[in-house]
C-alpha cells in the first residue's frame, strides 16, 4: 500500500482521537499498518462492504452478544484486511470491551482500541481524511517537482554527474550510477562519507539483485533501476533508502516540518515512498536520453569531421571549402597553427591464443569497430577536457585522427601535453577498472562538466569489453606531426602523424607524445615502405623463412627469429620471450640458420635480419 497513508499509530496521536482517551487493548504488532480510510459501522456484517485498509469506528451497539459472534466479527475484519478497530465505551460496553473480543484481536494481530471518553466520530474521520488528502497532495507536488526537474535536465543535456546530483538532492539519499561491470560512473553521497559508500563497491553491488527492472531490495536498503534505451541496457542507478528512514530534504518534506509529526507522517518501516521509485525511473530516463542525444549528435558531428579530414588527406575537396565547412561547424582553421595528431592502439587486434608473440590472431569481427568507436569517444572527451578545438574522427579502421587548431605555435607543446594527459585519464586501454577508492570515486563524480575544482570523470558510460583488448599500461599511441601555419599544409602534418603512429607500434617506451625524432630507424623504414628496393631487400633477407612458415604454419619461425633479435641475441631471454624451452628454442634457431643460410652468431648478419624485420613490419602495416 502506498506510504502516503498514515498508520494506525499516527491516527491515535491525532487530537480528536486523543480527546477520547484511547487505550490499546490488543494488536500492538499492527500499529504500523497504513490507514486507507475511516469507516463508521454499527452492524456486525460490515466486513462484506470493506476493501481493506480501513480503520473501523463503532460504539458496539450492534455487535453480537455471544462470544462466538464476537470472534466471528473480529475474524471477518481481520480477513478483509482492515487496519484496526476503535470502540467507543459507554453505550454498549461501559468498563471495557469483552475479553473474548480482545483475545480474538490479539490472536489475529488486529489493533483494538478503546475510547474511554465520548468522541464525535465525524471529527476523527475529518482529521484522518484531511491527513490522507494532504499527504497525497504532498506526494503529487513532489512527483510533479521530480518530473519538472528531470525534464529540464534532459532538455539542457545535463551530464550524468549532474543528473545523479539532482537525484540525491531531491531524495536526500545517496545515489550511485554504475555500468554493467559494477564500476562507478558517478555518485553523490548526499552528505554521507563517500569512502564508506564506495568501499568494496563492486562486491557489494553484486549482492544487490532485486527482481524486475525497478525494484527495492529491503535487505540492503537499495532501490535499483536499470539504465538503457532502445533495448540496450548499459548501467544501473541505485538509491539507498533504509526502510522507515527520514527523507531529509526540503523538496519532498514541507518547510519547517520534521518527524515525528502527525500532520506529515513518515512512511512506515519497509514501505518505500512511491516518489522515490518515480524519481529513480525519471533519473534513469534522463541518463538514457542524455546518452542517446550525445551519441546521435556526436555521430552526426563526427561524420562531418571525418568528411573534412578525409578531404584534406586525399584532396577530394578544395581547401577553401574545407575551411568554410569547418567554420560553419564551429572549428576555425584559418589563421591558426595546425597540428596533425593520430591516436591508435599498438596492436591491430589481440594476439591469438597460442600464436607467436607479436603476431595478430583471429578475433571477434565486432571487436575492432567497437574498440575504434570507444577510442574515438575517448579522443573527443579528451579534446573537451583539454579545452582544445579541431577536427577529429576515425581516419581508417585502426586510428583516430585529430587536426588541432591552435592560436599560435607557442601553444603547441602545452596543448599536446594537455590532450595526452586528458586521454590517459579517460583512456580505454587500461583493462578492467578497479573498484573505486576515494580518489577515483571523486573523479567519477566530477562528470564531464569541465568546471574547475575537481578532477575530471572517466569517459561516460565507460569502455566496453572490446576496448580492453590491448594489454599493458600504454596500449594506446598518441603521435603528432610537425605543426604547420596554413590549412594547405595540414595534410603533411596529418600524414606525418599517421606514419609516426604506425612506426611507433613496436616501440615499448611509454611516451605521452610520439614525434618523428622518436621513431628512429623504424620511422625511416615506414616512410620508405612503398619503395620497391626496400621490399626487394625484405624478400632477399626473409623470403626463404616466410615461405617455410607458409608451408609449416604450426612452427612460425619468424616469431622465433624476432624474439631472438629483439632480446639482443640473448638466447635465454629469447626463449623466455617466445615461451619455449631452451632446447626447443635452440633447435628452432638452428633450423632458421639452415633455412636462411646465415650465421646467427654474426653481428652483421643479425643486424641485416633485424632491419629486414623492421622493414617487413612497415610494409605489412595497413
Amino acid at each position: 500500500m502506498s506510504p502516503v497513508f498514515p498508520t494506525v499509530r499516527e491516527v491515535l496521536a491525532l487530537d480528536p482521537v486523543r480527546h477520547g482517551a484511547p487505550r490499546l487493548v490488543a494488536g500492538e504488532a499492527g500499529l504500523d499498518r497504513p490507514v486507507r480510510w475511516v469507516h463508521v459501522a454499527e452492524v456486525p456484517d460490515i466486513a462484506t462492504l470493506l476493501r481493506g485498509g480501513e480503520l473501523v469506528l463503532t460504539t458496539g451497539i450492534g455487535l453480537p452478544a455471544d462470544d462466538v459472534g464476537l470472534r466471528a466479527f473480529i475474524g471477518a475484519l481481520a480477513d478483509v484486511g482492515v487496519s484496526g478497530l476503535v470502540v467507543e465505551l459507554g453505550r454498549r460496553y461501559v468498563s471495557g470491551v469483552p475479553r473474548v473480543m480482545a483475545a480474538a484481536a490479539e490472536r489475529r494481530g488486529l489493533p483494538l482500541v478503546e475510547l474511554r471518553r465520548a468522541t464525535p466520530f465525524v471529527r476523527v474521520t475529518e482529521a484522518v481524511h484531511a491527513l490522507i488528502v494532504d499527504a497525497q497532495l504532498t506526494e503529487l507536488r513532489a512527483t510533479e517537482e521530480i518530473h519538472q526537474r528531470f525534464t529540464e535536465l534532459s532538455v539542457e543535456g545535463a551530464g550524468p554527474a549532474e543528473v545523479v546530483r539532482q537525484a540525491a538532492e531531491l531524495s536526500g539519499c545517496p545515489v550511485v550510477l554504475e555500468n554493467l561491470s559494477r564500476q562507478v560512473l558517478a555518485y553523490d553521497p548526499a552528505g554521507e562519507s563517500a569512502e564508506l559508500l564506495l568501499d568494496g563497491w563492486e562486491q557489494h553491488s553484486r549482492r544487490i539483485s532485486p527482481a524486475g527492472r525497478t525494484a527495492y531490495d529491503p535487505d540492503s536498503g537499495w532501490l535499483v533501476t536499470t539504465v538503457g534505451a532502445r533495448g540496450q541496457d548499459w548501467g544501473r542507478l541505485l538509491l539507498r533508502w533504509p526502510g522507515g528512514g527520514e527523507l531529509a530534504t526540503p523538496t519532498l518534506v514541507p518547510d519547517g516540518v520534521s518527524d515525528p509529526d502527525p500532520a506529515h507522517p513518515a512512511p512506515p518501516p519497509g514501505a518505500l515512498p512511491t516518489r522515490l521509485t518515480i524519481l529513480v525511473e525519471r533519473a534513469a530516463s534522463a541518463l538514457a536520453l542524455g546518452r542517446l542525444i550525445r551519441r546521435d549528435a556526436e555521430g552526426l558531428e563526427r561524420q562531418i569531421h571525418r568528411t573534412l579530414l578525409t578531404a584534406l588527406l586525399d584532396h577530394s575537396r578544395p581547401v577553401d571549402e574545407v575551411a568554410l565547412r569547418a567554420r560553419a561547424l564551429g572549428v576555425a582553421l584559418e589563421r591558426r597553427h595546425l597540428v596533425g595528431v593520430v591516436v591508435r592502439y599498438r596492436a591491430d587486434e589481440p594476439a591469438a591464443e597460442g600464436g607467436a608473440p607479436g603476431e595478430p590472431g583471429p578475433v571477434d569481427p565486432e571487436a575492432g569497430p567497437a574498440r575504434l568507436r570507444d577510442l574515438s569517444e575517448a579522443v573527443g572527451q579528451a579534446l573537451r577536457e583539454a579545452k582544445l578545438t579541431g577536427l577529429s574522427s576515425a581516419v581508417d579502421d585502426q586510428a583516430v585522427g585529430v587536426l588541432l587548431a591552435l592560436p599560435d605555435p607557442a601553444a603547441e607543446e602545452r596543448a599536446l601535453n594537455a590532450f595526452a594527459a586528458a586521454l590517459r585519464r579517460n583512456r580505454v586501454d587500461a583493462g578492467p577498472p578497479r573498484p573505486p577508492d576515494s580518489a577515483s570515486a571523486r573523479s567519477a563524480a566530477g562528470g564531464g562538466s569541465g568546471r574547475s575544482g575537481g578532477p575530471p570523470a572517466p569517459a561516460w558510460p565507460g569502455p566496453t569489453p572490446a576496448a580492453r583488448t590491448a594489454a599493458g599500461p600504454a596500449a594506446v599511441i598518441v603521435a603528432a606531426g610537425s605543426g604547420v601555419g596554413s590549412l594547405r599544409e595540414a595534410r603533411r602534418s596529418l600524414v606525418e602523424a599517421r606514419q609516426v603512429a604506425d612506426a611507433a607500434r613496436r616501440d615499448r617506451r611509454d611516451l605521452p607524445i610520439f614525434r618523428l625524432p622518436h621513431v628512429g630507424l623504424a620511422g625511416l623504414l615506414h616512410l620508405l615502405r612503398d619503395e620497391p628496393r626496400l621490399q626487394t631487400f625484405v624478400e632477399r633477407e626473409l623470403g626463404a623463412l616466410l615461405a617455410y612458415d607458409a608451408r609449416h604454419p604450426r612452427e612460425q619461425l619468424l616469431g622465433t627469429l624476432r624474439a631472438y633479435l629483439e632480446q639482443g641475441r640473448n638466447k635465454s631471454a629469447g626463449a623466455a620471450a617466445a615461451h619455449l624451452s631452451r632446447p626447443a628454442f635452440y633447435e628452432r634457431l638452428a633450423r632458421i640458420a639452415r633455412v636462411l643460410d646465415v650465421d646467427l652468431d654474426s653481428v652483421e648478419a643479425c643486424l641485416s635480419l633485424h632491419v629486414a624485420l623492421l622493414a617487413l613490419d612497415a610494409v605489412r602495416t595497413p
